[in-house]
């Protein structure tokens, strides 16, 4: 039966807007941190780093896949069935991928359960819940605090991922991480209920086939797809590969993981900085000025010598954007399209995050394998860069100000 939520527009919502950001924390810290277990499955099971890679390649992608599948679940019968379900892949996958032996079983794990399970709890459901609980005035904000609860958990499970590897192996670590990723069912128990009756800001209701149909026919709606694309080109590539680049330049793993960990920790500010730009500017040039400045820093950094410097410097640039591009994303499909099917329509557009994730995360392993280094994946980069901040310039968007005076 469908209820009333108490914590609905009117009630306190930072108690909810905590538990969001504690979940993404987990389930993004575990995600992201997937790259350090590359070497260690290559060196246990012999698979290779081609085969390991393209695993991790269909987890980016069905990462993104199961946002909007989860997301239709949370806006039709409330967060908690996606949150819920989710959670008991995540550990599943995290459990069993010490077992498997071969590619199919570690795609079936690592891409499937823990990719799905992951994004069940990730940005889509949670902000999309947030979104209809939280007044007006406070969504972008609201969006980067749990946005910065995400980068917190790479910040996190960055580093204690690379403690266990090198202190207990990495079976121990997995299994930590599946005990972690188990938290997540009582966190997310707050939000099991449903909001009736969102409030609507883009014209009348209409059903969730109809507004896909709506969106769909959207120039704007595409070019946001086109700009996330490469931002998940961009991040998939460094969190599955940045372990490889450092182990080419002649420098220790910890240099790979203490890089991850300042990614997440720059990005906590990256994300609040988002939230709050996002109150008082246009989300489209917010963006475009996000996915230009990597195109600079990656040139930068293949002008630099490589040292440890470098990367921690490097890390600290990216980490200011890395996924500071999610609350002005979130923030212009509800601009353009309401609140009520928020968790879908930005699950899409995840999708389309996911997609180029799959592209960045299997194609830096081909050219590992083809080319000895990642040259071509950052010359990549820079042009992806580029274009996405492009694609966001023609989108349409009324400014804050005006907004406000309407």
């Amino acid at each position: 039966m469908k209820t009333s939520d108490p914590a609905g527009p009117g009630a306190s919502h930072w108690p909810l807007v905590l538990l969001a950001s504690a979940v993404l924390m987990i389930t993004m810290g575990v995600r992201q941190s997937l790259g350090l277990y590359l070497s260690p499955l290559n060196t246990a099971t012999g698979l290779g780093v081609a085969s390991i890679s393209f695993a991790m390649a269909v987890g980016q992608f069905m990462w993104g896949a199961a946002q909007p599948v989860f997301g239709a679940v949370a806006d039709r019968y409330g967060p908690a069935r996606a949150l819920f379900t989710g959670a008991v892949m995540l550990v599943a996958g995290l459990a069993l991928t010490p077992f498997v032996t071969s590619e199919t079983g570690l795609i079936l794990c690592l891409g499937v359960l823990v990719a799905a399970g992951a994004g069940a709890g990730s940005f889509s459901i949670l902000i999309g819940a947030l979104a209809q609980r939280v007044p007006p005035q406070k969504r972008a904000f609201a969006s980067g605090f749990i946005n910065a609860g995400g980068s917190f958990g790479q910040f996190l499970f960055a580093p204690l991922s690379q403690f266990l590897i090198t202190g207990y192996g990495w079976v121990v670590a997995l299994f930590g991480m599946a005990a972690a990723a188990a938290l997540t069912i009582p966190l997310s128990w707050p939000l099991r209920h449903k909001v009736e009756h969102p409030p609507a800001e883009s014209g009348a209701e209409t059903g969730l086939k109809a507004q896909l149909r709506v969106a769909l026919r959207d120039r704007s709606y595409w070019c946001l797809h086109a700009g996330f694309f490469t931002c998940g080109f961009h991040i998939a590539f460094l969190v599955t590969h940045l372990p490889g680049a450092v182990n080419l330049c002649g420098l220790p793993a910890s240099v790979s993981a203490v890089s991850l960990a300042v990614i997440g920790l720059a990005n906590i500010v990256g994300s609040l900085g988002a939230g709050a730009l996002g109150q008082h500017y246009r989300m489209k040039w917010i963006l475009a000025v996000m996915y230009a400045s990597r195109a600079v820093l990656v040139a930068l950094y293949l002008m630099a010598p490589k040292t440890e410097w470098t990367f921690y410097l490097f890390a600290v640039g990216l980490g200011v954007t890395w996924l500071a591009t999610v609350p002005p994303t979130a923030g212009l499909v509800g601009k353009l399209f309401g609140l009520r099917y928020l968790a879908t329509l930005f699950g899409l557009t995840l999708l389309s995050h996911q997609i180029g994730g799959f592209f960045g995360a299997w194609l830096g392993g081909l050219a590992l394998v083809n080319f000895g280094n990642y040259d071509w994946m950052w010359y990549a980069d820079i042009v992806l860069a580029l274009l996405a901040a492009l694609a966001n310039v023609p989108i349409r968007e009324v400014s804050p100000r005006r907004a406000v005076a309407v």
